[in-house]
């Protein structure tokens, strides 16, 4: 996605220096003239999620075809921000489904991710929409997404404990449904390329 561009009357670096002045910083200071205008640019980057459609993403990559195996992502590497304390949390997302005479072309899945990555979200809500986008694009037999990440605001701060990652699941149609299916997932998703 792209970044944004600033808009005239931001009110972004504005907030931004009035919360340095509040943390005892000097915003005229040479290392942070310019911090206001970067911090602003930067949430605009990371929360351009907002201005995108899930399923304009994946409106012209909707393919018919004749294919009822297994379809599956792994890896696909993402950021956001928690939207309880705005630090990030990263990791990867995998996600498969169960095509029923459809298919959705392969980079689209990847920006699925983006799209909700880059909004405030914590990940158990992440790990949802990314599988009901799919789900309502696609009308599979069945979808499932894993994502594993750090989260820093339990390493940085509270507990302060680094390492950590979470697991979170969401199983969809015979992925919830058949044991069979969702371990054949949990499977292909466990292994190393």
């Amino acid at each position: 996605m792209a970044t944004p561009k600033p808009k005239p009357g931001d009110p972004i670096p504005e907030l931004v220096e009035s919360l340095l002045v509040e943390l005892g910083e000097d915003p005229d200071r040479q290392g942070l003239k310019a911090t206001p205008d970067r911090v602003a640019r930067a949430l605009r980057e990371l929360t351009n999620g907002y201005g995108v459609k899930p399923e304009e993403v994946v409106a012209d990559a909707v393919f018919d075809q004749d294919y009822d195996e297994m379809v599956v992502v792994k890896d696909i590497a993402f950021y956001s921000l928690c939207e309880h304390h705005m630090l990030p949390f990263f990791g990867h997302v995998h996600v498969g489904y169960l095509p029923k005479g459809k298919v959705v072309g392969l980079s689209k899945i990847p920006r699925l991710v983006e799209v909700f990555s880059h909004r405030l979200q914590i990940q158990e809500k992440l790990t949802n929409e990314i599988a009901e986008a799919l789900n309502q694009a696609v009308a599979p037999r069945g979808v499932g997404v894993v994502a594993e990440a750090r989260h820093l605001c339990l390493e940085m701060r509270g507990i302060e404990t680094p390492g950590g990652r979470m697991i979170t699941s969401c199983m969809l149609g015979t992925f919830r449904r058949d044991p069979r299916t969702r371990a054949e997932f949990l499977n292909l998703v466990r292994q190393s390329a």
